[in-house]
């Protein structure tokens, strides 16, 4: 079993509920934050696209389950070689996610080892969190009673945050910061950077820093210099 160390240093500190902008996915959020405080709530399964959000709701979750005293396991198995070998070490958690299943999808030993997991925990009374970019059904799934036992759980569509939304949190971050962005600044950040709202997020505090370090506002030409210095090529 995976020991239990500080937060802060087994999850991204902005990976947590508090942190996530739902937008349109409120409800999804919603269901989230009742599996990882209430035990007995219904298994949940996350479909949805690179950057809306999957991952940062499974670590919230697992940090949520962890304050109310249950042991976690997360399982990000698109970053794992033997993943059959993973999903088999899983054992006596009482809150379990696992990220990325479509991964795992035409793996005979994963498939197995995914199926035998989640009739262990279901035996065992422990929470289950599932995410990936499709449903159940669309996976590719070769284990048909594998992919009955998933599509029974609750399912969710996560939507990513649109352009308009992502510039809104971004402002408003800054705000908390005491900073401007003009729009300006922020057509100059998206249009040059991944549109990935985390990845935006990490850039501001970076910003933040550096600006404070040089006591420049922050505009295009300080945006230019310091990535001049910090990112040589970009």
């Amino acid at each position: 079993m995976i020991p239990q160390l500080p937060l802060a240093l087994r999850w991204p500190r902005r990976q947590r509920f508090e942190h996530f902008y739902p937008g349109s996915n409120a409800a999804t959020l919603a269901a989230c934050e009742q599996l990882a405080r209430a035990p007995g709530t219904p298994w949940l399964y996350l479909a949805g696209p690179s950057g809306s959000g999957k991952s940062h709701l499974l670590m919230a979750s697992c940090q949520e389950a962890i304050l109310g005293g249950r042991t976690v396991q997360y399982l990000p198995l698109a970053r794992l070689n033997d993943r059959a070998a993973a999903i088999r070490g899983v054992a006596g958690s009482e809150f379990l996610a696992l990220d990325d299943l479509g991964v795992i999808a035409g793996d005979r030993e994963a498939e197995h080892a995914l199926f035998d997991l989640y009739n262990m925990a279901k035996a065992e009374g422990a929470a289950m969190l599932f995410a990936a970019e499709t449903l159940p059904v669309q996976l590719g799934l070769g284990l048909p009673d594998l992919r009955s036992r998933l599509g029974a759980c609750q399912q969710a569509l996560l939507k990513p945050l649109d352009d308009a939304e992502r510039r809104a949190v971004l402002r408003q971050q800054a705000t908390n910061r005491g900073i401007e962005l003009d729009d300006t600044v922020l057509d100059w950040l998206f249009n040059r950077y991944a549109r990935d709202l985390g990845a935006l997020l990490d850039l501001l505090d970076r910003i933040d820093q550096a600006s404070l370090a040089a006591r420049r506002r922050i505009t295009v030409p300080f945006l230019r210099d310091f990535l001049r210095e910090t990112e040589p090529g970009a």
